[in-house]
């Protein structure tokens, strides 16, 4: 399998959203959107969404040109918040799973943040029932630092969340 790791731009807002769908029907406890709140975004929705900035990305695993992972960073945009940026949209689709997509996603994340001088941390939070995830962001770095109990309700059920936090810089 040939796989490439790039920054999506607002031409590949398609293919995103056809993932983006894809991931909310696949794992609805994995996120806290939902495919109902997002089913009906307009193209040009995701296309804003997708352009450039120095501060936020988001990033696509390919398979040829079909896409078949992304993993984005947002930075906070309030002034107290702006030294922390998020790690979220994390997702790689089942028949590419275990072939080390999500670590070079991630990987891209993380090297964005990086590039950024005033950013000092990346957070998440992740489903505290995803084992698999967890093991991924703690082999990133990514320590625990808090636990959410019911942080999202899914079908009826409830689920906890994982906080996590990476920091930049060794001061940090």
């Amino acid at each position: 399998m040939t796989t490439t790791i790039r920054r999506l731009i607002p031409t590949d807002a398609p293919r995103y959203q056809a993932l983006r769908l894809s991931a909310l029907r696949d794992a609805p406890s994995a996120f806290g959107s939902s495919y109902e709140a997002e089913k009906d975004h307009p193209i040009a929705t995701i296309e804003a969404r997708l352009a450039p900035a120095p501060d936020r990305g988001l990033f696509g695993a390919f398979d040829g040109d079909e896409l078949v992972g992304t993993a984005g960073l947002g930075r906070e945009s309030m002034l107290k918040l702006r030294h922390k940026a998020i790690l979220w949209g994390m997702y790689v689709a089942p028949g590419y799973r275990q072939r080390g997509l999500a670590g070079a996603l991630i990987d891209e994340t993380i090297a964005l943040a990086k590039s950024v001088n005033d950013l000092r941390q990346i957070n998440l939070s992740v489903n505290a029932g995803n084992t698999a995830a967890l093991r991924l962001y703690e082999s990133a770095g990514f320590r625990c630092y808090g636990h959410e109990p019911n942080a999202l309700l899914v079908d009826g059920e409830l689920h906890d969340e994982i906080l996590m936090r990476l920091a930049l810089h060794t001061s940090a």
